[in-house]
């Protein structure tokens, strides 16, 4: 994670201000915000603001006029009735906003999520920075055989490094071309006084997806679980994962009673299908339950017994 003196400095006037306030606020969350926590190499992610915390998910859910006088096990297990029944309102009443560091393909991966605020680093305006992900050793796998979106054995020795060298190439290549067309003066550029610099809107265009931007995201507390149970998952591609396992900690700290039904009942947890039930309810009578005549796909009769833990 790369952060200038500057930036630093800024982190540390914000995080020395306070003030007084009548809104909730969450201590351990408190102590996070505004600190960069590293994600990949030159990536970060940043708790910028936040609103709510369990109590609003509960007072929502209650409609009642202040903070909820019950004990925090009852608050807890109405918290887990309402992820466990799939009402989702409630959670809504809870917003966060975060500043993420990240390379442009995550980045196109991440607005699938349609549902949060995005202020994305425009580079029709500013230029961007030399900084380039590039996946650590055990990270560089070949294409899986059996999953067209997944990964297989990881590559090694002359080829992993062949590979590494194209990457780290082609993006500082790709990067001396858009600061030559740029002509503005980066850090160890010479200005050419007698060229006109291309339009940055264009100039842009050159880069390599694994160029890092950044953007202010801002999402409530229902969409930004839904956003964790499928990029915190273990069939996510790394790298936005490992993005999300941060934030995952952020939202520990933030709403815990909601974090832990979140676990028990989202990333924790696996769905059957009612066909999927009825095999089940099948082999639990004794009855000795085969694909075949499961009514089940190959592939559902799979993902089935791999949950079940007989796979």
């Amino acid at each position: 994670m790369s952060l200038n003196d500057e930036q630093k400095a800024e982190i540390e006037a914000l995080r020395a201000q306070s003030a007084p306030t009548r809104r909730a606020t969450v201590p351990a969350l408190e102590e996070m915000l505004y600190t960069a926590r590293p994600v990949l190499d030159h990536g970060f992610v940043r708790v910028i603001d936040y609103m709510g915390d369990d109590a609003a998910v509960v007072q929502a859910a209650r409609v009642s006029y202040g903070r909820g006088t019950r004990k925090v096990s009852e608050d807890a297990g109405l918290i887990r009735y309402l992820l466990r029944h799939r009402h989702t309102t409630p959670f809504e009443m809870c917003e966060i906003k975060y500043h993420v560091k990240l390379p442009i393909f995550v980045a196109r991966q991440w607005i699938r999520h349609r549902t949060a605020n995005v202020n994305e680093y425009s580079a029709r305006y500013s230029i961007l920075d030399r900084e380039f992900y590039l996946p650590a050793p055990e990270h560089l796998a070949a294409q899986s055989a059996s999953n067209r979106q997944g990964r297989g054995m990881v590559l090694e020795g002359q080829e992993a490094m062949e590979v590494l060298d194209l990457l780290r190439d082609d993006a500082m290549r790709a990067y001396d071309h858009y600061a030559w067309m740029l002509n503005e003066g980066g850090e160890g550029e010479v200005v050419d006084p007698g060229r006109r610099g291309l339009a940055r809107e264009l100039a842009r265009m050159n880069l390599t997806l694994n160029t890092y931007t950044q953007w202010y995201w801002k999402t409530d507390l229902h969409n930004l679980l839904h956003f964790l149970s499928l990029r915190a998952d273990a069939h996510a591609q790394y790298e936005i994962r490992a993005y999300a396992e941060v934030m995952l900690e952020s939202v520990a700290a933030w709403v815990p009673a909601t974090y832990a039904a979140f676990v028990d009942y989202r990333l924790g947890a696996v769905t059957f299908s009612a066909a999927m039930l009825a095999v089940v309810t099948r082999m639990l009578a004794g009855e000795a339950v085969e694909q075949k005549g499961s009514g089940l796909s190959k592939r559902e009769w799979d993902e089935m017994m791999g949950a079940l833990g007989r796979g």
